[in-house]
């Protein structure tokens, strides 16, 4: 079967990104796969693409991946990207269709997850209530307050050391602007953000934050979006610090949430320490997958 490839106009275009869309039919106009490729259009990511590729198993080794990929190769190609990057489960058939077709794995993923009803929670509050001889926790829902709005925006740096292993994820760099306009997209989601920060007593500072997204309607599992703390600032015991009073204030503000999730790269020991010794436990695996554009395809 040579499937036939439809793109399509996504209409989602934002500020930092845009994405290609593919639908692949049969003879008969029956869908039998897809390609999501999203093109960075923001500062120190241009030269990266993220595809998602979705094949029906029923359609699988037919050659409808391989049309879908060489669809969004070219594009990719096409509009001066350096690096195409693409998720695939442990084991999984994206797995072996990446390997198989010149990408190389770039980055080991571990995923998590937290059962609030097991929570220790007076193993949390005692994280908590510890002394951090001068430091103090933050909190707040939604858009950053504008008195903490600069140092808060200076404090993502803490996220530019983040082990990425070979993934070539470049440098995104941060604005107060960018901040809102990332806590004003989650709300048009209809979802919630709460942001614990840790602040340097001395000057009032931000110097790391975690952030939690939890479902509008407070049910299901919320997800941790990103934990840091700026190296002058590590060695204290910050990140465990917020991410327990992050935890403690899901539990209390959100009571039908069952869970909590979060990914770390295998490489990244520190936060995967934390979330071990918080109770988060293991769910799967991924692999972040990497085409290097200018060795051709």
């Amino acid at each position: 079967m040579t499937p036939h490839l439809t793109p399509l106009t996504d209409p989602t275009v934002g500020p930092d990104a845009r994405r290609l869309v593919w639908l692949a039919s049969d003879a008969d106009g029956n869908p039998v796969g897809s390609a999501f490729m999203r093109l960075a259009d923001r500062d120190g990511q241009r030269h990266l693409a993220e595809l998602s590729l979705q094949v029906h198993p029923a359609e699988r080794r037919h050659g409808v991946g391989t049309r879908l990929l060489d669809a969004a190769v070219t594009a990719a190609k096409d509009d001066g990207r350096r690096s195409l990057v693409a998720p695939a489960d442990d084991a999984s058939p994206a797995d072996l269709f990446l390997a198989a077709r010149g990408f190389r794995r770039v980055l080991n993923m571990t995923y998590a997850r937290l059962p609030l009803a097991d929570a220790d929670v007076s193993a949390l509050e005692r994280t908590v209530l510890a002394a951090h001889p001068g430091y103090r926790l933050i909190s707040w829902e939604g858009t950053v307050p504008d008195h903490l709005a600069a140092t808060f925006t200076a404090s993502r740096r803490a996220m530019d050391d983040m082990p990425m292993d070979d993934t070539d994820y470049g440098k995104v760099e941060w604005t107060v602007d960018r901040v809102r306009a990332a806590a004003a997209a989650v709300e048009r989601r209809g979802e919630l953000l709460d942001t614990v920060a840790a602040i340097d007593a001395s000057d009032g500072s931000v110097v790391g934050f975690t952030e939690l997204v939890v479902p509008g309607d407070g049910t299901g599992d919320g997800q941790h979006y990103g934990t840091g703390v700026l190296p002058e600032h590590r060695g204290h015991g910050l990140a465990r610090w917020m991410k327990a009073e992050s935890i403690l204030r899901a539990r209390g503000r959100h009571p039908g949430l069952s869970g909590l999730l979060t990914d770390t790269a295998d490489s990244n020991t520190h936060m995967r320490a934390v979330n071990d010794g918080l109770g988060y436990a293991p769910t799967h695996r991924t692999y972040q997958y990497q085409l290097d554009l200018q060795r051709g395809h």
